[in-house]
Parts: structure tokens; C-alpha cells; sequence
């Protein structure tokens, strides 16, 4: 069994969700996916140690998830480049990081997206329903570009967004 990129996003959207309850139906709506995958990518999460059970529910393993993103998904997840499109802007080029990075005249990597707003290099997202489930969950969507600027940000950008993803991954535990 192989983790899919889908397997990280859910994980992420579980993040963003804080501690509210989920059904498989509704997240599946929320991601724009399928309850059966869903089901499946919850199910690899599970084995693969980014998931576990706690109180009757499945929560994403912060630690796990902290130190897999950090650590091992550039090489896993890496980014596909491409040429000048329309999409939504990641990495560096979007919030949380865009406010300390300031626009250097190179075009913004972007989510090749035509609903997108902004023309930059294309740069593929974790997963391709990912411009989607960002659009309509602020808080998911920084949590992926935070996410992007670790698999394919230079150094500056990938330190910066190493430290804010550690602090939203801890905010949690320091609430419990």
C-alpha cells in the first residue's frame, strides 16, 4: 500500500477543520471527491501511521504528518513546473507566506486553474482537485500552499513555511 497525494490533502482538510466533526459524505463533498476514495485514502493514512483513531474518530497524527511534510514529501510529492498560465497563486506567492515575500517581478507560481485570478508559472497542485477544495476553505488552502512552499520553494521560502506549518500543527496540542 502506497500513500497518494489525496491521502495528504485529506489529512490537511481534517487540520483545517479544527476539531469540528466529519462524516465520510461530507468531507467527501467538502474535497470534491468520492466517499469511496475518501475511504481509501483515510484507510492508507491509517496505515501509514498519519492517521489514528482517538475517541471513537480518525485525527490526522500531527507529529507523523509534521515530520513526513518536512521531511520526506518533497521527495515523494514533488512539484510538476510548467509554462505561463491562469490559476491561483501558492507557495511564496500566497497567504500566509506572500506577506514575507515580496513580488520580485518573476511571475508567481500558480495552480494551473482557469477560475484563477492570477498568471504565473504553472506548478502543479498536491492533488488536482486541490484549487477546488482550497477555493472554498481559506484555511485548507494555506495549509496546502504552506505545503507547496516545502516540495518546491527555494531556501527562504521552504524555512518560512516549515516554521508556520509547525506552529499551526502544535496549535492544536497546546489547546488540549
Amino acid at each position: 500500500m502506497q500513500l497518494k497525494p489525496q491521502d495528504l490533502m485529506v489529512m490537511l482538510k481534517l487540520i483545517a477543520m479544527s476539531d469540528r466533526s466529519w462524516t465520510y459524505a461530507g468531507l467527501a463533498e467538502e474535497l470534491g471527491i468520492s466517499v469511496s476514495q475518501l475511504h481509501s485514502a483515510v484507510q492508507r493514512a491509517l496505515a501509514a501511521g498519519l492517521a489514528v483513531r482517538s475517541n471513537g474518530s480518525i485525527v490526522p497524527n500531527r507529529p507523523a504528518l509534521q515530520e513526513f511534510i518536512l521531511h520526506g514529501l518533497k521527495y515523494v510529492f514533488f512539484p510538476e513546473r510548467g509554462e505561463l498560465t491562469r490559476g491561483m497563486p501558492t507557495a511564496h506567492a500566497a497567504p500566509p507566506l506572500d506577506a514575507h515575500f515580496p513580488d520580485s517581478g518573476d511571475p508567481p507560481p500558480v495552480w494551473p486553474d482557469p477560475e484563477g485570478s492570477v498568471r504565473g508559472m504553472a506548478f502543479a497542485p498536491l492533488y488536482k482537485l486541490a484549487p477546488g477544495a482550497a477555493r472554498a476553505d481559506p484555511a485548507l488552502y494555506e495549509l496546502l500552499v504552506l505545503v507547496d512552499a516545502i516540495r518546491g520553494g527555494r531556501a527562504r521560502e521552504c524555512a518560512a513555511a516549515a516554521e508556520e506549518l509547525k506552529l499551526r500543527l502544535s496549535d492544536h496540542d497546546s489547546a488540549s
